[in-house]
């Protein structure tokens, strides 16, 4: 193991649930965190803004009726307050120019003739400004409030506000129990609630990594179960789609290399048969001698065309043609006739007359040696399978679905039930008579292939007038060409 990978061992695994957990727990707390401090602190301001505005009414209101005064005494201080009767201050005090209190409705407090000590007043009395400072501490609002008496320009005093207020600070410590409460309680739901969520979500997850993992040890034909309608159900589909097809794959994989050895096994055998006899002969006629080295020859042809082929279809495969490179429109006729002269000796061989109905204006979007490689190989088909006497008949013709080109003969013909696998590899309707003729069961795979890969159709179909075989191909009409 590579130092990346035993670091990435021993690394401590972390689950997605987990990740999960934590996540939601994050987002619970960052939420609540709001919930308990935002309402709190927005009512504090919302009291600390009142309060200013009271204290600073009632400090001016108290400051202008004192510089009504001939001069800041303690008993016109006295008269004043029996007049205005603050209710909710704790404490008023009314000093002079210095500082010394005259006035103080705390009696308990003798500070008259005192100096008073709060910064509030020391500010007000020196700069001529009002001052403010509300707070809240130990569970009440604590807010402070100066400001200076003035006659003419001049500061002959200072007025010096304190309230106490319980009763608001009680109902803000309410708020805030009632807000922990309410989180209490939130922050359980959520946590079960995200527990629940997370597990489900990673359950499904599990499934699908179980089901990955089962498939890549090969067991093709395993399928998760899917519900609902989300991303994660689409996933689950897609992925048992792709095992569909893995299976299918596999089992065409499997059926081919099996047809595959089979196919290239027969005729070694037969030369390894035949060799054998050759050399095991002391004395072998040379006639009879010949005739076994024809015999081997044939069989080598056959291993031949059979390697040919395959190797066709493994390019084929590993080039993954299910669609070709853009090509000119290639003509048809030409390709066709020279398709039939090369299988005029097999034809004559086989008493089948080619017979040929073409258009000569018709084109297919696919190169020429793809196009020679489809028509020799149907045409050659129709001519090994077809009967003594019979006719091979191709038709060329342009329609509004594009270029049709259909192959008939008039042999036995195959079964309904063989036409759906009769292009698959290697699959015949009659064995027997299939390598009789020389076939390798290739051929129609070939032509199936690389007609998809230029776009087009093909199919296989019982004669409409008699016994035999049609196969038509369709190719799409070149781009650009309007159809007619």
């Amino acid at each position: 193991m590579t130092d990346a990978g035993q670091k990435a061992a021993r690394r401590p695994h972390i689950g997605l649930q987990a990740k999960f957990a934590v996540a939601y727990a994050a987002l619970i707390a960052a939420v609540l965190l709001f919930l308990n401090t935002y309402p709190v602190l927005s009512s504090q301001e919302l009291i600390f803004r009142s309060k200013r505005d009271t204290l600073q009414s009632q400090a001016s209101l108290l400051s202008s009726g004192l510089a009504g005064l001939e001069e800041v005494t303690q008993a016109g201080a006295g008269q004043l307050m029996e007049q205005l009767s603050f209710q909710n201050l704790t404490q008023v005090i009314v000093t002079d120019p210095q500082g010394v209190v005259v006035y103080d409705t705390d009696r308990s407090a003798q500070s008259i003739g005192t100096r008073c000590d709060w910064p509030e007043l020391e500010t007000a009395l020196t700069h001529g400004v009002d001052v403010l400072h509300p707070a809240f501490q130990d569970g009440a609002f604590q807010s402070r409030a100066a400001a200076p008496v003035t006659i003419a320009g001049q500061v002959v005093g200072g007025v010096a506000l304190f309230e106490y207020d319980t009763d608001q600070g009680t109902l803000l410590l309410e708020l805030q129990r009632n807000l922990r409460s309410i989180s209490l309680v939130v922050c359980a739901i959520a946590i079960a609630v995200s527990l629940l969520l997370s597990r489900a979500l990673t359950r499904r997850i599990g499934r699908l990594l179980q089901g990955i993992r089962t498939v890549r040890e090969g067991e093709y034909s395993h399928r998760v179960k899917t519900s609902g309608h989300d991303e994660l159900a689409q996933l689950g589909q897609e992925f048992n789609q792709l095992t569909t097809r893995l299976q299918t794959t596999e089992e065409v994989r499997r059926r081919f290399v099996s047809d595959a050895s089979h196919e290239l096994k027969t005729p070694l055998a037969s030369i390894r048969l035949l060799t054998d006899s050759i050399l095991q002969a002391d004395h072998m006629e040379e006639s009879t001698m010949r005739e076994f080295i024809g015999d081997v020859n044939q069989e080598a042809e056959r291993l031949t065309r059979i390697t040919e082929k395959l190797l066709t279809l493994t390019r084929m495969d590993s080039a993954d043609r299910r669609t070709a490179e853009p090509s000119d429109p290639t003509p048809v006729a030409p390709v066709i006739r020279r398709a039939g002269h090369m299988l005029e000796p097999l034809a004559a061989q086989s008493e089948v007359t080619l017979a040929y109905r073409l258009e000569e204006d018709c084109t297919a979007p696919c190169d020429e040696d793809d196009l020679y490689q489809i028509a020799f190989n149907l045409m050659e088909n129709a001519v090994k399978y077809n009967l003594p006497g019979g006719t091979v008949t191709v038709t060329l013709a342009g329609t509004r679905a594009g270029t049709v080109l259909k192959v008939e003969d008039t042999g036995v013909g195959v079964p309904e039930e063989d036409l759906a696998r009769i292009f698959e590899r290697f699959y015949r309707v009659d064995k027997a008579r299939s390598r009789a003729a020389g076939g390798t069961g290739l051929g129609l795979s070939i032509v199936r292939d690389t007609v998809r890969a230029h776009g087009g159709t093909v199919e296989a179909r019982a004669r409409e007038d008699g016994p035999g075989t049609s196969f038509v191909v369709t190719f799409p009409l070149p781009d650009g060409e309007e159809e007619h």
